[in-house]
């Protein structure tokens, strides 16, 4: 394979994989890919485990890790702001309304304590300090998103001569990260599980790569709602150096999803992945459910909160719906959701890590197959 994504990263096949899970993170490894941990719900001493465990797993095959810091936060340009702080500021309207949607399902909140100093969400000083953690480790590549890292995060990258890689949901997002010294653009079309913008993939990733050709030459990878290998092959024929892929991942046997979301997930089709405040307070794709219908649609909802203050509200109010679910709560069904993209509609089975590595392989050597014999006609 000629990209310069396998050269950069040492790998085979120019397939990246986004997972909260260790277990796919090994897996895609081993096949030729490349796995990314995503570690914003880490703190420097779990990230030291779960790296420890890849290693001993991917029998020395590369991969990569993933943070979040955000740029635009309700909380920018404040200091030691801990989570105990952010709870005080989530109004009784907020919260009775979380509690009174789940007591209509069946669902009773309980409430995680949480020490008087552990910082608030997607903190920057963690995250850095996750990635310092990181780097005793063989990675080989770390990224952000919800946009351009900070200094501090591009410097460790040069340092440990480890590429920097950052999502951008539009070309005025990649002409950004271009000229803060970023080595690696992820365009993340609309159709992508998680934050999105609203460009499509199609229109994004051609858009992207002729923003920053004259700017400076940065392989670009394309995201959102590839779930197979014929559509990498087509993102390729774009002028992608290859595919960051998140949600097909999600319905893998090692995935970290619940079984009670991965039989949701097979039932859903693509226009079940809606945009949603809901969850953390900024649009993120995710499975419709009764929680996003009652955050964006229902006519006594006192709207999301700003970011980080709504994942505070749904930390709890999930960790309460994915137990009761799993207990078997019918009703709980109805609000369980999860981050997918559009691409969920193609997805009609739970499998291995391995085996939709290996169905990406083969689709994608397929789709090559039939662009030269069009060619050769």
């Amino acid at each position: 394979m000629k990209s310069p994504i396998c050269d950069m990263l040492g790998i085979e096949f120019p397939l990246l994989a986004f997972s909260h899970c260790r277990d796919v993170v090994a897996a895609v490894s081993r096949a030729g890919g490349f796995g990314v941990l995503g570690a914003t719900a880490h703190s420097p001493e779990t990230i030291e485990q779960e790296l420890k465990w890849i290693d001993d797993h991917t029998d020395g095959k590369p991969y990569g890790l993933d943070v979040l810091i955000p740029e635009n936060i309700s909380t920018a340009g404040e200091k030691d702001v801990t989570w105990k702080s952010l709870e005080a500021r989530i109004s009784p309207q907020h919260r009775d309304f979380t509690r009174n949607l789940l007591k209509k399902y069946g669902v009773d909140l309980t409430t995680t304590n949480v020490a008087d100093n552990q910082p608030q969400p997607f903190d920057a000083q963690r995250a850095l300090d996750v990635l310092e953690v990181s780097f005793r480790h063989p990675i080989k590549l770390i990224a952000n998103a919800l946009g351009v890292p900070p200094k501090q995060m591009i410097d460790m990258g040069r340092k440990h001569g480890v590429p920097v890689a950052a999502l951008v949901g539009s070309k005025e997002h990649a002409l950004r990260q271009v000229a803060a010294g970023v080595d690696i653009l992820v365009a993340q079309g609309t159709e992508a599980g998680g934050h999105c913008g609203e460009v499509s993939t199609m229109v994004l990733v051609p858009e992207v790569i002729k923003a920053i050709k004259p700017v400076r030459d940065v392989p670009v990878l394309a995201a959102g709602g590839i779930m197979t290998g014929r559509q990498m092959a087509a993102c390729m024929a774009m002028g992608a150096a290859g595919a960051w892929t998140g949600s097909v991942w999600l319905a893998t046997l090692e995935s970290e999803t619940t079984e009670v979301f991965r039989e949701k997930m097979i039932a859903a089709s693509s226009r079940d992945a809606v945009r949603s405040k809901g969850r953390t307070g900024k649009p993120a794709r995710q499975l419709r459910s009764v929680w996003t219908d009652a955050w964006d649609r229902g006519p006594d909802s006192p709207g999301a909160l700003p970011m980080p203050l709504q994942s505070i509200i749904s930390r709890d109010a999930f960790n309460s719906i994915d137990r009761a679910a799993a207990a078997g709560n019918v009703q709980a069904r109805d609000l369980v959701t999860y981050f997918v993209g559009q691409g969920v509609g193609l997805i009609d089975s739970v499998k291995s890590a391995g085996a939709v590595m290996q169905e990406f392989k083969e689709d994608f050597a397929d789709a090559v197959e039939h662009m030269n014999m069009l060619m050769e006609d």
